[in-house]
């Protein structure tokens, strides 16, 4: 394997011109001047790095248009491991988004605030009337954008007296008549009338008794049909440290319930995609090895699950990759015992040799510890051609390396549905320095008139992206 750094030489990707961060310097406090107002063509840091580096590189080589690829060969070898669930975060320290300074993007898009006020708000979801609803974690309720909204757009309440809610999804999924969220500790569903955007009764619990330690994130999505739920349920560790043996029997006849490679015991049914009916009378394991899909979201073209994982944080800055991969009913994706295809986590060195062979790759690898969040596919029509069908992520940004990473927005390019395995930043410049960010990026979702919105979870703000040499009529008030 080759460590960053000892790969062959390769020309730098192109990078798109971004547009202006806007900074007026007299407003931005004097010590994050010289890092802010670095806005280049490159990237909102400024500077360069050396071209072989790119796919590892840091915050600073971070700009609209700059292409990374990470391969399973590039990376280096795992480390000794001591404690796999010793913690290591050093989270940056978040600070109020300056004065006159909006995101980087690429020239011809522009960034508004949309929205602000709210508390840590984790997911957006568009519903079929154009109405965006907002998970706001933060304060167990579940917000309402009316379609056409102009900003400062103001939310109305749908939900609340939730346990940090999270996923959304409307069912059936044309034409909803209810609207289903995921909070940490159960999936309920609410009666939903879509011409008022409010909630016509009481929830009904549809999955109760989920366990919310650690990895609390329980993201929802439906197929086209509606005839199957998809529920992401994260570990609640980092690599099942302290999972007791099971060999023989015993071993085979708990795959047989809950999948090839599931773990037990405290993660039992963690760290997997689970499948259900709409009325929650089956609930079973769509696939495994899963360490935490804080994003799952349906393929348009192909009505496929995909997720945004975050991987594990014991094994070095450069590993283990996040990644957006599709998922594959009865996949095993190798947490804990394994990672990306073969590799083996060296704190079950020996333990599951009869995995080998059965680990999936994923599509897309991130640079690791960006803790990748959400994703949407662009179907709309109000970005230029290039840009339908591709996948936007939400990186939420690192804690767990010396050098940060994530804290954007990226685009994934598909070519005939399939990922190029390639991605590039959409939307940067939430980093001040590498200990102060104002700006974490989290949920993400196309607006029915095709605008991106983006939402801020540290300073609980909504930014709209849109494209200004494209004509985006905005959608009526419903």
């Amino acid at each position: 394997m080759h460590a960053p750094g000892t790969r062959p030489l390769r020309p730098s990707p192109p990078r798109s011109p971004a547009t202006s961060c806007r900074l007026p310097a007299l407003a931005v406090p004097i010590a994050l001047v010289a890092s802010l107002a670095a806005c280049s063509s490159f990237g909102s840091a400024g500077g360069s790095v050396d071209p072989q580096d790119i796919d590892f590189a840091p915050w600073t080589a971070d700009g609209p248009g700059v292409k990374r690829r990470i391969r399973v060969s590039d990376l280096p070898a795992p480390p000794a491991v001591k404690d796999p669930e010793a913690r290591a975060a050093r989270p940056a320290t978040v600070i109020p988004r300056p004065e006159g300074v909006l995101p980087t993007v690429p020239k011809g898009f522009e960034v508004e605030v949309y929205a602000t006020g709210f508390k840590q708000p984790r997911t957006l979801r568009t519903a079929p009337s154009g109405d965006v609803f907002v998970a706001e974690s933060g304060t167990g309720r579940v917000l309402v954008l009316r379609a056409g909204a102009v900003g400062p757009a103001q939310a109305q309440v749908f939900a609340e007296g939730l346990e940090r809610p999270y996923g959304i999804a409307f069912h059936p999924p044309a034409s909803p008549t209810h609207v289903y969220v995921a909070a940490a500790d159960r999936v309920v569903r609410y009666p939903y009338d879509a011409t008022t955007a409010r909630a016509t009764g009481p929830a009904e619990v549809i999955i109760e008794g989920m366990p919310t330690s650690r990895h609390w994130t329980r993201d929802l999505a439906a197929s086209r049909d509606g005839r199957r739920l998809f529920l992401a349920v994260g570990s609640g560790s980092n690599v099942a440290g302290g999972m007791s043996p099971m060999a023989g029997d015993a071993l085979l006849r708990h795959e047989t319930a809950h999948g090839r490679g599931a773990a037990w015991g405290d993660e039992l049914n963690r760290g997997v995609v689970r499948v259900f009916d709409p009325e929650g009378n089956s609930v079973s394991n769509y696939a495994t090895g899963l360490r935490n899909c804080s994003g799952l979201v349906i393929q348009p073209a192909t009505d496929q699950p995909w997720c945004v994982m975050n991987e594990r944080d014991h094994l070095g800055p450069h590993l283990v990759p996040d990644f957006f991969t599709r998922v594959q009913e009865g996949g095993f994706y190798g947490w804990p015992w394994y990672y990306l295809g073969n590799n083996e986590d060296p704190a079950w060195a020996g333990a599951r040799p009869d995995l080998v062979g059965d680990v999936k790759i994923p599509d897309v690898l991130i640079q690791a510890h960006s803790s990748a969040l959400n994703a949407v596919f662009y179907e709309g029509l109000a970005f230029p051609a290039a840009y339908r069908g591709d996948a936007f992520v939400t990186l939420h940004g690192s804690h767990s390396r010396p050098e940060r990473t994530g804290y954007k927005v990226i685009r994934l390019p598909m070519k005939d549905g399939k990922p190029t395995g390639e991605y590039e930043d959409f939307m940067t410049g939430f980093v001040a320095d590498n200990e102060h960010v104002w700006g974490r990026p989290a949920g993400i979702t196309v607006t029915r008139d095709g605008a991106l919105l983006v939402s801020d979870d540290a300073n609980g703000t909504i930014y709209r992206v849109t494209h200004r040499l494209v004509a985006t009529p905005r959608a009526q008030a419903q």
